[in-house]
């Protein structure tokens, strides 16, 4: 279940790098890169996740990743802490093959969407 989850965490991260600083390794600055995949965090992103009204911008496909994102890290959490919590071999191949077909929608929704979803999970909102 921890691995299903780093599945999610690690497409985030490397979305977040590619589009804020590029794709392609021989014109991207790669501390640069590094830097940007690195800097993602777990719990602010699933607060990120959890605001409504920040979330409601997002198409359906980028939501539906983060709904995702929460509940798997949840599960990780539970399977990574608590020693009397077992899974069955049914319930992990179920969130496999959902985080799979989450994990292909994100990455097929538009640029613009997973760039601001990347921005929005990256840095802290600040009062004016």
């Amino acid at each position: 279940m921890s691995t299903t989850y780093y599945a999610l965490f690690h497409c985030l991260a490397r979305c977040c790098a590619d589009t804020l600083v590029g794709r392609a390794r021989a014109a991207r600055n790669t501390p640069g890169w590094r830097q940007a995949y690195r800097a993602l965090e777990h719990g602010h992103v699933r607060s990120r996740c959890h605001r409504k009204p920040t979330m409601e911008s997002f198409p359906r496909k980028i939501r539906k990743f983060a709904d995702c994102f929460v509940d798997l890290q949840a599960k990780r959490n539970e399977a990574d802490y608590d020693p009397d919590r077992r899974w069955d071999k049914s319930g992990v191949a179920e969130a496999v093959t959902i985080a799979e077909d989450v994990i292909r929608d994100f990455e097929a929704a538009p640029l613009r969407a997973r760039r601001a979803f990347a921005i929005s999970v990256l840095l802290k909102n600040r009062n004016p």
